[in-house]
């Protein structure tokens, strides 16, 4: 059960939901306290357990017809193990956020509910906003920006100009993100009747869609000023991995697959570049 669980929650994405918060929280708190700590580990596998553990879940009839699934980029777990799986997802989090209510505002509790909402919204009846075109890809880039507000919140930081630049272009990244990962699963998609930007679009189409987030959301970060605005050239990589695919066809959509596994290895890449920039922010902010 514990491997299955470590499984699920897809441990090559714990740093993309730890790092946002971690990242937001100590840049406006200008310190390491309990909350850091407590909500950094929450988002890093607590969070990600939930994410991806109810989504293994309530997709697992059409995950049995994707290839993908059973491997780094989803597990696929048997139907006996789906109660336990839930019920872990649950008690693994409640803990956490017990305390990070107590340490919050009212504020930071509202951008917390939006977070779990948004997990569970995103696989779970009768929501499933994973089928819902469009949406899926924006409650998708919302479990990963939502962290970084939250730790803005609690921390008690102020949202300037260039934060929110900073955010919506994060945002931005988020949906190309997504967009471009459902390309790969137009075909599985479709054959077990689920719907996503993907099958609505058709892949060329979302690919073209990702690329042109991918390209707003480095010219917003040119909004932040330096040195953030150097982090505008951190999309060319992304643009660079899914360009292409930008003609492929729905029947040959698998094939963007291979995009899809320089995405994972790009994101530690331009994370390390992140944190740089982020020292020399710190330093010059101190």
């Amino acid at each position: 059960m514990i491997r299955d669980l470590f499984a699920a929650s897809r441990p090559l994405s714990w740093i993309n939901t730890a790092y946002p918060f971690a990242a937001a929280y100590l840049l406006a708190a200008r310190e390491v306290d309990a909350a850091l700590i407590v909500g950094t580990i929450f988002f890093l596998i607590p969070y990600n357990l939930a994410m991806y553990g109810v989504n293994d879940v309530f997709d697992y009839a059409s995950d049995l017809a994707n290839p993908r699934k059973g491997g780094v980029e989803g597990a696929l777990l048997p139907p006996e193990r789906h109660r336990g799986v839930l019920i872990a997802s649950a008690v693994a989090c409640l803990p956490f956020v017990v305390l990070l209510v107590v340490w919050g505002s009212p504020l930071s509790w509202l951008v917390l509910a939006i977070s779990l909402f948004a997990v569970l919204a995103y696989s779970a009846p009768p929501f499933r906003f994973k089928e819902v075109p469009v949406l899926d890809s924006v409650t998708s880039s919302v479990h990963f920006v939502s962290p970084a507000a939250y730790g803005v919140v609690l921390a008690g930081g102020a949202f300037d100009a260039a934060l929110v630049a900073l955010l919506a272009a994060f945002f931005l990244w988020g949906i190309a993100s997504h967009a471009f990962g459902a390309v790969q699963d137009v075909v599985p998609d479709r054959e077990a009747g689920i719907a996503s930007i993907a099958t609505a679009l058709g892949a060329a189409r979302t690919v073209r869609l990702a690329l042109a987030a991918w390209t707003a959301a480095g010219l917003l970060m040119l909004i932040t000023g330096p040195p953030g605005a150097w982090a505008a050239l951190l999309a060319i990589p992304y643009l660079l991995a899914a360009a292409p695919f930008a003609r492929i066809s729905d029947e040959d959509s698998e094939r963007a697959n291979r995009g899809w596994r320089h995405f994972l290895w790009i994101n530690y890449a331009c994370g390390f570049v992140v944190t740089m920039l982020l020292i020399v922010h710190a330093i010059h902010t101190a």
